[in-house]
Formats: C-alpha cells, structure tokens, sequence
C-alpha cells in the first residue's frame, strides 16, 4: 500500500481475520505504531546530542547565546513531539474526516503554541540583554527596565498568538480574508475606545527609552514633589513628601514639565541678609571677607561671590552665592544652618547688628 511518502508495499503482509470484524489488514497499523515510538526515540536522541554538543560549546565561549539556545532547545515540551510523531504516525491510516480535522487542529495549535513559547525566550533574551542593564554605573540595574521588557513580551505575545491563530485557521481550511477585514475594523474601533489607555502605555515607553527620570529620583510635578516608585504601564507611583501615594498618568508625564533632582549633582543657594544703617563703613566693607572665611572652614561649601549690592529701606543688603556639594535637602539645610550660626557668631564678636524692618518719625517744630 502506498501513503503518500510513506509506502508499506515493501512491508510482509499482516492480514488476519478477525471474528465478527472479518478480515483485517493490519500492516498500517502496525506500521503507524513502528513509525510512532521510532519518530519519539529519534527526536529524544538528536536532541540529547544537541544540547550536550552546544553545552560543551557554550563553556568556550564568552557569551551567553549559546547558553540561551540550550535553554530554549531543553524547553521544548515532550508532549508536543508525542503529538507531532501521532499525527505523523496516523498518516497511513484512514482516519474519518472529522477525526482528522480535530486531531490536526490539536496539532497545530500545540506547534503554535510551542513555536510561540521559543520565540517568546529568545525575545526575553534581547530584551534582558540590551534592556537591563546599569544606566548609571552605580552596579544596580534600573528597575524601570523589568517593566520595560514586560511590556515588550506582553506586545510580542499579542502579536504572536494573533498571527498563530491566523495560522490554525488558515491550515484547517477556513477563510481568514473576512476575518482580518473584520478585525482590522474592530481594531480601529477598540484603539478608539481605548486611547486613552493605549497613549498611556506608549507614553510609558517614552518614559523608558528618553529616561527623564527613573525609579528613585526625587521629581517636581507642578505642585507636587515626591520619590518615583514605580513606572507602570499606565501610570507612575510617586510617595510624597507627605507620605501618601501619587498615583499620576503616563501621558501627563510626558506633557508636563517635570523637576528631576536626583540628577543634580550640587545645589545652588542664593542667600541675602542685611545690617543696620548704624554699621560703620569699615565693618561694612570688612562683612564681605568675613563671609569668604566662613564659607572656606564650613564643610561641603563652596562660596561664588558676595558683595554689598542694595541700600534697603531700613537695611544695608548683602547678597551671597554659594554651593553645597550635594543633592540632599537635609545636607544643604545642615550647611545653611552652620553657615547662619557662623555669621551670627561673627558678627556679634565685632558688634555688627543685623537689620530688622524699622522707621524713624521725624517731628518738626
């Protein structure tokens, strides 16, 4: 008998006869059964070869492909090649319409499936490569970049089971033209539907790849101020100063002007205060050598300039620059407090008064 590339002419015939059943040839049988346990023993064989050749492979090399594609091939499931070696087995045989129909859509959708789940892990393999990674050189990976690689397999799984399952139903024979007609319709309402969402979760991958901020920066959003939590799909967590949780979208994020302090490496400080009218000349000219000394012995300071620049209405003006060599809040309020107790101190060492609001009444007689 010949079965298309399969062929049992060669084969010793097997024909008995059976009480009730009649006479019975039962060389496709036997065949498919053969057939059957020899496709799953040599599958099993060609694979342990494979994964021990690139194992060795894999330990002279550097890099961790190999590793990958041993991984993937040890991943195939071993219920999937008994599927595939039935459906190939049960080709000699004459099976009904309907049962073939249903056993090559089972088939199929376990290849789909199969295919779909080694895609997926080389896919999980690039974005963990090129996506994670240390941005800063600070030896942490970025956190942020766990919810970009889970949107990126989220997409990839979409797009995948939905070109699989275009694939079924293509192979049992069912006309899948209407079918993307009408999805591609249904598509175009549900993105209307759902924009907001969808400008959301592209937004979030703007927030990603541009990195204007990252999880644990400090972040000004108009009013609001706090630490970045969490960058999620569609909205970004941020614990205020507060304590309670901001829970702010995506696309605001990338439409509003945002405050990043994490970034900044020092902080400048613009600082003005102001002495009597009564002050003599020379201590007000001595003032500004006074104020360079302290910034010089006050710890992570560095003075820019100080000068006498305003005649107040009831106070002589000093302005000061200066910049602490750190981000923290806490630290440049510690420096601001060492640098006013200093002034204080000095000042009252040589009798100079600080200003306060005042008016002199002039009455003429």
């Amino acid at each position: 008998m010949d079965f298309g590339i399969f062929s049992t002419s060669s084969l010793p015939a097997l024909v008995y006869t059976v009480p009730i059943v009649g006479t019975v040839d039962f060389t496709p049988y036997v065949f498919s059964v053969a057939l059957f346990f020899g496709i799953i023993i040599a599958v099993k064989i060609i694979q342990v070869i494979v994964i021990a050749r690139l194992r060795r492979l894999s330990r002279k090399t550097s890099t961790n492909i190999d590793d990958a594609i041993v991984n993937t091939i040890e991943s195939i499931r071993f219920w999937v090649v008994m599927l595939v070696a039935l459906y190939v087995a049960l080709i000699p045989v004459a099976l009904p319409h309907s049962a073939d129909v249903v056993i090559r859509a089972v088939i199929l959708f376990a290849v789909v499936w199969q295919g779909i789940e080694i895609v997926v892990r080389f896919i999980d393999y690039l974005a963990t490569r090129f996506l994670e990674k240390d941005e800063d050189g600070d030896g942490v990976i970025d956190p942020n970049s766990a919810t970009a690689s889970d949107m990126i397999l989220l997409m990839a799984r979409i797009i995948l089971w939905s070109l699989g399952i275009l694939f079924v139903l293509s192979n049992l024979g069912i006309e899948i033209t209407s079918l993307i007609a009408g999805l591609g319709i249904g598509g175009i309402a549900v993105a209307f539907a759902l924009q907001g969402i969808l400008s959301d979760l592209f937004s979030s991958f703007s927030i990603y790849f541009d990195k204007p901020f990252r999880i644990g920066d400090f972040i000004v959003i108009g009013d609001n101020s706090g630490t970045v939590e969490r960058i999620g799909i569609k909205t970004t967590r941020i614990r205020t100063l507060q304590g309670e949780e901001l829970v702010v979208s995506n696309a605001e994020l990338t439409t509003v002007r945002v405050q990043n302090f994490k970034r900044m490496k020092e902080r400048r400080i613009v600082y003005s205060f102001g002495v009597t009218y009564e002050t003599p000349e020379a201590k007000v000219a001595k003032i500004p050598e006074m104020v360079e000394k302290i910034l010089k012995e006050t710890e992570d300071a560095r003075l820019d300039r100080v000068h006498f620049t305003t005649l107040g209405d009831s106070a002589l003006i000093f302005e000061m620059v200066y910049y602490v060599d750190s981000a923290v809040y806490a630290k440049y309020l510690d420096v601001q407090q060492a640098i006013n107790l200093s002034i204080m101190a000095a000042f009252q060492k040589e009798k100079i008064e600080f200003a306060y609001p005042t008016q002199t009444l002039y009455v003429k007689k």
